[in-house]
């Protein structure tokens, strides 16, 4: 990896404001490195180097002229492909949608170039953010840059690889079931699904409605502030956009947990998990309780029906989105994307009212939870980083079916709509693992905070 491809955004903003480093040649080094990594890694479904390089020309005169626009300005960053860009392919990483180009570009897109962004292509994903281990058969799979022969995470899973290779400084992905942080944690980058409606979805292709989610993805706690900061605010394009200004969390981020209460739920966050993983979750709680934190245990009812409720609504919108679409070319999903849709057709109105009281009821739960404690913390995904074709994977002795496993301790916040983070979190059998921290409603902050301080732990 070229060294300025591997420094935070934090960095490199501070040496393009500083013109001590200049768009365009940080966007010559981060397509020097796709040229070199993305043919085996395939993060991205494509690129348009020529048009980044203007783009970073453009932004570098107006720095030179005194007109710089804020710390995204002349950063290279790819960008999921389930994003509309206006008048370029969007392919949704579906056979169905390869020809598709929108006619306008995402809120999220539109506030990144706002900012200076310098887009560098799009990244691949699992069939219309419809996985967990982007292992796509229209536009190939999507390897871990820490090891090639397992997968890199999904549905975000192109995202996460470009970052932790290199070839590109942040990026944003969509969280439905987990597919921000779960490919934050394989690939060991920092991955924020943000309260639900705190970003726009508008321009972002969706999967279940009441649970999808925009959210920034970098390689730091701090790189992840700067980009929320830059696409967060209410968007009238969006009917679940949450009335609130952006966020200004990036300039007062604290790593100072002196009095934090931390939750810990171990019936169920910490139940059937790799007995490394929670080792090694519990050794960093306890680092935070060195540096003044309090853990709380606690008891969260409902937390067991959760994953329940959380597929059936998963499911059941999710067909809704692609059943005419099905009807007329099931023969153009991939197979696993296709068989999860024909399951959503068996939810019944029945099943899916049931899920959304056993929604309710966890509302409630969690309230009660955030009266007692400031944030949950607890590993990001309860097994090691699977395999590429691994359907089923050993966890303590025991075989658990992987797509299950990778969503399960991420899933309760999507149901919820709560603040949900996986921080890098040291090293498991040579691979990355994450530690994921879960907040209140809008308690972006406490979430980012914390993981500054996770953060910390492992830059000493």
């Amino acid at each position: 990896m070229n060294d300025v491809t591997a420094q935070s955004l934090e960095d490199i903003a501070a040496a393009i404001r500083g013109k001590q480093l200049s768009p365009v040649e940080l966007t010559t080094a981060v397509l020097a490195t796709m040229d070199a990594q993305d043919p085996v890694l395939n993060a991205y479904i494509s690129t348009d180097p020529a048009a980044a390089l203007d783009q970073a020309r453009i932004a570098e005169q107006a720095i030179m002229a005194e007109q710089y626009v804020g710390p995204l300005h002349g950063i290279p960053m790819g960008i999921k492909d389930n994003f509309f860009v206006e008048n370029h392919t969007t392919t949704m990483g579906s056979k169905i949608h390869a020809h598709f180009a929108p006619e306008y570009s995402a809120t999220a897109v539109t506030r990144l170039r706002a900012a200076g962004v310098v887009q560098l292509g799009k990244h691949n994903l699992h069939e219309y953010a419809l996985g967990v281990t982007t292992e796509n058969p229209h536009y190939g799979n999507t390897l871990n840059p820490w090891d090639n022969n397992k997968v890199a995470g999904g549905s975000s899973g192109g995202a996460g690889a470009a970052i932790a290779a290199g070839m590109s400084i942040g990026s944003i992905g969509s969280d439905t079931s987990g597919s921000i942080r779960i490919p934050a944690a394989c690939c060991g980058i920092v991955g924020l699904k943000p309260t639900y409606g705190r970003i726009s979805k508008h321009g972002c292709y969706p999967e279940a409605w009441t649970l999808d989610t925009v959210g920034p993805m970098a390689r730091t706690v701090t790189d992840a502030a700067l980009i929320l900061d830059a696409i967060s605010g209410y968007d009238s394009q969006d009917p679940t956009s949450l009335k609130l200004a952006p966020t200004q969390i990036a300039t007062k981020l604290t790593r100072d947990v002196n009095g934090l209460r931390i939750g810990i739920n171990e019936d169920f966050f910490f139940a059937d998990v790799d007995d490394s993983i929670a080792e090694n979750t519990y050794q960093t709680i306890s680092a935070l309780e060195d540096l003044g934190a309090t853990v709380v245990p606690i008891n969260i009812p409902y937390i067991h029906d959760a994953e329940y409720a959380l597929t059936m609504i998963d499911t059941a919108e999710a067909t809704t989105v692609h059943h005419r679409t099905l009807a007329q070319q099931p023969d153009d999903y991939g197979d696993d994307v296709r068989f999860l849709l024909k399951c959503g057709v068996l939810v019944s109105a029945i099943d899916y009212l049931e899920a959304q009281q056993i929604r309710s009821l966890l509302q409630h739960s969690f309230t009660q939870t955030f009266d007692e404690v400031d944030i949950l913390m607890a590993p990001t995904l309860p097994i090691e980083t699977p395999m590429l074709g691994q359907p089923e994977s050993l966890l303590n002795g025991t075989i658990t079916d992987t797509e299950d496993a990778l969503m399960r301790l991420v899933g309760p916040a999507n149901l919820l709509g709560l603040p949900a983070m996986s921080v890098p979190n040291g090293f498991v059998d040579n691979m990355p693992v994450g530690i994921q921290i879960i907040g209140p409603p809008l308690g972006e902050q406490k979430v980012l905070n914390t993981g500054l301080a996770v953060e910390n732990l492992f830059a000493q």
